[in-house]
């Protein structure tokens, strides 16, 4: 088994969700959060290794550490395409095995492997033979009427046996017929007792706890159970709340930062983007949560929202929204 990375490097990180964590929206995380560890949108091992990888693979150095998230159910184009992630540069791979929608199915990838344990364990050794990075599992407590605990235990300990020394689990089982992905993320109730005795039970494996943890309160709390938490659509819809966990988990007692002071970090980047060719909406797009909840926060979205598709939009538009802001914020 690769050595895991340092415990705090992974006491904070952000989930992998298809089509919002891209490589924009992970670099304007990592501002927010200096300390937490990024996942990529998952990536079929086919498509690394067949696909346009710098399209899919490509990342910047400041979005270190960052991992790479598979997805797939062969073997031997899960090694592949490990190798492949690792060459890039990425600091951990991770397989899914929670993705409950449809089309994953399909595949015969993502929640419906947790029926097929001994499968995933020889896709995850031959991942950890292949990768010089750790290979790490993301997963759910099992699907449909799976409620035994002791069979996701076995999960576990089968694939824990084949070379993953760290699970990411989303703290719900998933329903693979019958329920859409959002469905999947609401419905099946929270077990967080399942994953706190995994890691009672289990206290060499690194535990990660994943799903319903949308407070700051909620993650530091969860903390006393398990080794690290994963925050998702709260992370993005309120990014600044993921800068707040940033400061609770590793600066207790200092003074956040100011959402404006935040933004503006992001303008090198931006403008370099820019200088690419990179359109504006493609990187604004990832922003528009930061004011959530603060006077002015939707004069704040509405200006973005209207502008970074026209052509020719850059850093002027922020700075106008952020003007924007700060006159509604003043008259509230």
């Amino acid at each position: 088994m690769i050595p895991l990375p340092a415990p705090e490097a992974t006491r904070l990180t952000v989930a992998p969700m298809m089509d919002w964590t891209d490589r924009h929206c992970r670099v304007f995380h990592r501002l927010l959060a200096p300390n937490a560890r990024l996942y990529t949108e998952m990536v079929h091992a086919q498509a690394v290794i067949h696909g346009d990888r710098d399209r899919l693979l490509g990342f910047d150095p400041i979005e270190h550490p960052v991992a790479l998230q598979l997805g797939g159910s062969d073997p031997a184009h899960l090694a592949e395409a490990s190798r492949i992630g690792a060459d890039w540069g990425y600091d951990e791979i991770n397989l899914n095995v929670g993705c409950p929608s449809d089309r994953v199915q399909a595949g015969r990838f993502g929640a419906c492997l947790m029926r097929e344990p001994r499968l995933v364990a020889e896709c995850v050794a031959a991942m950890a033979a292949a990768s010089p990075v750790p290979v790490t599992v993301k997963c759910r407590l099992g699907v449909d009427e799976m409620e035994d605990y002791e069979v996701f235990l076995a999960f576990v300990d089968t694939v824990a046996a084949a070379g993953c020394g760290l699970f990411v689990v989303h703290a719900r089982k998933a329903w693979l017929q019958g329920l859409s992905p959002k469905e999947n993320r609401e419905i099946p109730p929270l077990r967080y007792d399942w994953v706190h005795r995994l890691k009672r039970e289990r206290p060499k494996l690194r535990i990660l706890l994943n799903g319903g943890l949308a407070t700051v309160e909620d993650a530091v709390a969860a903390l006393d159970h398990v080794d690290g938490v994963m925050i998702g659509r709260a992370a993005y819809h309120e990014p600044y709340r993921l800068h707040l966990m940033d400061q609770a988990m590793f600066a207790p007692g200092a003074p956040p930062r100011d959402r404006a002071e935040l933004l503006r970090s992001l303008r090198p980047y931006i403008e370099s983007q820019r200088a690419r060719g990179v359109a504006l909406k493609h990187v604004s797009r990832h922003l528009l949560g930061l004011f959530h909840g603060q006077p002015g926060g939707r004069a704040f979205r509405q200006v973005i929202s209207e502008g970074a598709p026209r052509p020719g939009a850059g850093w002027e538009l922020i700075e106008q929204a952020l003007a924007m802001t700060t006159r509604a914020g003043r008259a509230a």
